[in-house]
């Protein structure tokens, strides 16, 4: 990475703490601690001292000093009447960005303290044993999009064109700030994203459900320097769709302050074809469908978070948030449809137009404390999340069938309307614990309890032409409501001796669901024993930089709820859902080795190979069954638990800085995964190798300008069996997810510019995405009841402008006079 302010992989975001105490613990106050830059005079080589900040120790013996340069050789110097001063020698390289120093004991003896790493300015990638970590901020291709945006250039992990991701070819479990969440990523702001943490093998302290692919972890911005800083966003696209934003941080004392609000326009444009044979009907038809859909939509998301710093080691958080998402969108479909026998054709033609508007509103709190202990790794964290939401929508289908074909005369007209909404209602509580019982072991303990509640409202109307009104049809109405809940406790420990490391944890969790039909009285409900997850990690460092690790995890897939709830979502004819409330959960283990080199300058290579086996895998499924709107045979994308799965793979992760101005990241996973359904009835999901690419370069040029390229290559592969949607309100669907099919290969291209002005308060930002329109969703389906083609593209060759200035008095004290850039913490 190229020199900062602090030297090479510089910046000023180093953070030292800690607490002077005597021979008896008890704090020293007013002692002066001074930070002071050591620098080595070119001309004579002798090294000299320049002082960066002073401060005093409060009453209680607590310092802290922010805004360190890193990346430069420090010393703090500690002094106090009637002690002997201390000094060391501070270390400054890529590490933790916070650093405790613990309590420092001052007597009559000279005692060094422990050398301090503190971090650098944050790599593009950072690779470690347990996760990559992709930082938002070295993004130009996802500046003013949204959180799927900013996925499409993370290692591992795929996105298709609805949204939908897959990590290792599987649905890994989302979080927002280490804890599952509601919101979809598109109601996310790039914006309002610090970081993605990928964990593909998570350990037994994370929550066990998700299924075998593992956890993505979305962090929000956070900023804690002092003063006062923020920044001012605006941008647009060349499909109408602009985006705006603000965000402020102050920070004075013991009070941290920070909000950040969002808005974008939203343009869409998808165009899209469909062919199916269809053998449910007699006789046998042929189908061609044509789609435009086209989508006006409004988002705004807003956060605040208020941390009180009780003590350098305690910390009280409170971060709330609030958004809107609203889509109304247009879909104009032509279907003609003709018999397969040459005799008796039936040719026929309509065209079907879909005014629909979706709403979401969401809110949310969590509330938390944090406390840190003198002994390195000790802590203890608890904290309560709330999170509810409304969903609404109202859809108005309009067909027209015509004598022939295109062109011919109007035969007949048909109206329908399905008007419905929903809320939910989330609540977890969770409390961890970490002993360092040795320097060498570490034990880790946890409780969580996560309760839901949902309630969903759908009507299905058709237009009477007798009584000129829309009359409600019961069979295909859908009023239910239900509540979850999952406990959870676990425990890990973790060791070292020499260059071998290990971690053992054991997970155990207890779950029940209870689902109601609000029109029947229907009930269905599903009580889990508790169920065990353990977890072990071998880890062996074979010198070089090098270092192997071996890792065992199970973990579990809890049908969600548009899976469990048998409502027939007739909404789309050639696309019919319907939930199943016989699933039952899949279990998951995972076995993966890991190998990681790293070299000085940021050059990391990681390679793994996995194994994963699932036992009553959750996939969709296509059946023939008699629609309670029409009285016909359709076929219905539904949900059954296979018999198993099982799937191996191997990727490969590097990262190199080839010059300080040029950097180049790569991830291949190659990977073969194989379904069996175990039903005589269905047809069985063809094994595929398949494999899937990314690369991304960027280059730092002169003049302030910044040019990256990535792209991605996905080979011919299954469909997803499960994507595990979380979204309230009935699904749209219109990419088929399951078992009997693949999509086809394709690839992307995206290119960005940006130009920083003003020494990095004005930047400037330019994208443009699928230059070369060929992220085409192809997807081939097939059952014993039908063969089918659905080809989809959206939004190609979008070019987005962003503009973004940053403000702020970040070396300096909001409300308070600075001399000498010398810190007076007495209080």
């Amino acid at each position: 990475m190229p020199g900062g302010a602090g030297g090479p992989g510089g910046g000023s975001n180093g953070h030292l703490y800690g607490k002077l105490v005597d021979s008896s613990g008890h704090g020293i106050g007013k002692a002066s601690v001074l930070i002071l830059k050591v620098l080595t005079d070119k001309g004579t080589g002798k090294k000299k001292e320049t002082l960066l900040k002073g401060l005093s120790t409060r009453n209680n013996g607590d310092f802290s000093a922010e805004d360190l340069p890193v990346g430069a050789a420090l010393k703090v110097s500690v002094t106090a009447v009637g002690y002997t001063a201390l000094t060391q020698d501070v270390l400054l390289r890529p590490g933790a960005s916070d650093k405790d120093l613990g309590n420092l004991q001052m007597t009559a003896s000279s005692n060094e303290l422990q050398q301090v790493v503190v971090t650098a300015s944050k790599p593009a990638i950072s690779v470690d044993m347990e996760k990559k970590v992709f930082n938002v901020s070295k993004d130009i291709v996802s500046v003013g999009g949204n959180g799927l945006d900013v996925l499409k250039n993370v290692p591992s992990v795929n996105v298709d064109i609805d949204g939908n991701i897959t990590l290792r070819g599987g649905s890994p479990q989302l979080f927002v700030d280490g804890k599952p969440t509601t919101l979809t990523l598109d109601e996310i702001p790039s914006d309002a994203i610090e970081s993605v943490e990928v964990i593909t093998n998570p350990s037994a302290k994370y929550d066990a459900s998700g299924g075998g692919a593992g956890i993505l972890n979305i962090v929000l911005k956070k900023n804690r320097k002092k003063g006062y800083n923020g920044s001012i966003r605006a941008g647009g696209d060349s499909y109408g769709g602009l985006n705006g934003g603000a965000s402020l941080n102050v920070r004075e004392g013991k009070v941290n302050f920070s909000a950040d609000v969002n808005a974008r326009m939203m343009r869409d444009h998808t165009t899209g074809s469909l062919v199916r044979e269809d053998y449910s009907t007699s006789p046998y038809t042929d189908l061609n469908q044509h789609e435009l859909d086209t989508m006006k939509g409004s988002m705004a998301f807003a956060r605040i978070g208020l941390d009180y710093f009780l003590t350098n080691r305690t910390t009280l958080s409170l971060t709330g948030f609030a958004m809107h998402h609203n889509g109304p969108s247009i879909s104009n479909l032509q279907v003609s449809t003709d018999s397969l026998y040459s005799a008796g054709k039936t040719p026929g033609y309509y065209q079907e137009e879909i005014n629909s508007t979706r709403s979401f509103n969401g809110r949310g709190a969590t509330l938390g404390i944090k406390q840190l202990f003198a002994r390195d790794k000790e802590s203890w964290t608890a904290d309560a999340s709330y999170f509810s939401g409304n969903a609404a929508n109202n859809s108005l289908y309009t067909t027209n069938y015509y004598t022939s074909g295109a062109g011919s005369s109007l035969a007949s007209s048909e109206l329908q309307k399905i008007i419905g909404g929903g809320n939910d209602h989330n609540l977890i509580l969770q409390t961890d614990f970490s002993d360092p019982v040795s320097s060498k072991t570490t034990i880790e303990a946890g409780l969580r309890a996560a309760l839901q509640s949902r309630l969903n409202i759908n009507n299905n109307y058709t237009y009477d032409a007798d009584s000129s009104a829309y009359e409600l049809v019961p069979s295909a109405a859908s009023n239910y409501k239900s509540e979850s809940n999952v406990y959870a406790a676990y425990a890990t420990m973790a060791s070292s001796f020499g260059g071998f490391s290990y971690k053992v944890g054991l997970r155990a969790e207890s779950s029940d669901y209870h689902g109601t039909l609000l029109n029947s009285g229907q009930s269905f409900s599903n009580q889990y024993p508790v169920s065990l997850f353990p977890s072990l990690f071998l880890g062996q460092k074979l010198g070089e930089g090098q270092e192997v690790q071996l890792s065992y995890t199970r973990r579990v897939n809890r049908p969600n709820f548009f899976q469990l709830v048998p409502y027939t979502d007739s909404s789309n004819k050639l696309n019919i859902t319907r939930g199943n409330p016989s699933l039952v959960p899949e279990f998951t283990q995972s076995l993966e080795l890991t190998w990681l080199k790293t070299w000085p300058g940021n050059t990391t290579l990681m390679g793994s190979v996995y194994y994963k086996y699932t036992d009553h895998l959750i996939t969709g499924y296509i059946e023939a069954d008699t629609n309670a709107s029409t009285g016909s045979v359709s076929l219905v994308n539904t949900y059954i638990n296979a018999e198993s799965s099982n799937s191996v793979g191997a990727e490969l992760t590097g990262q190199v800085s080839l010059t300080k101005w040029w950097d180049f990241t790569a991830n291949v996973n190659l990977y073969h995964s194989q379904i069996n359904v175990g039903s005589p009835d269905a047809a069985e999901q063809q094994a595929l190798w398949s494999w899937f690419g990314k690369a991304n370069t960027s280059f730092r040029l002169p003049s302030g300008f910044s040019l990256q390229f990535s792209g991605l290559y996905q080979s011919k592969t299954n469909l997803p069996v499960n994507t595990n949607s979380n979204q309230p309100g009935p699904p749209n669907m219109q990419s088929q997810s399951a078992s009997q099919g693949y999509i086809k290969s394709f690839y992307d291209v995206d290119v960005a510019v940006k130009k920083t002005l003003l020494a990095g308060k004005l930047v400037l930002a330019a994208s443009f995405n699928d230059i070369l329109r060929s992220r085409i969703q192809d997807q081939y389906s097939y059952s014993a009841y039908a063969v089918q083609d659905y080809s989809r593209l959206r939004d190609p060759q979008l070019l987005r402008l962003n503009v973004t200035w940053n403000f702020g008095k970040v070396d300096a004290s909001l409300f308070k006079r600075k001399n000498n850039n010398v810190q007076s913490e007495d209080q």
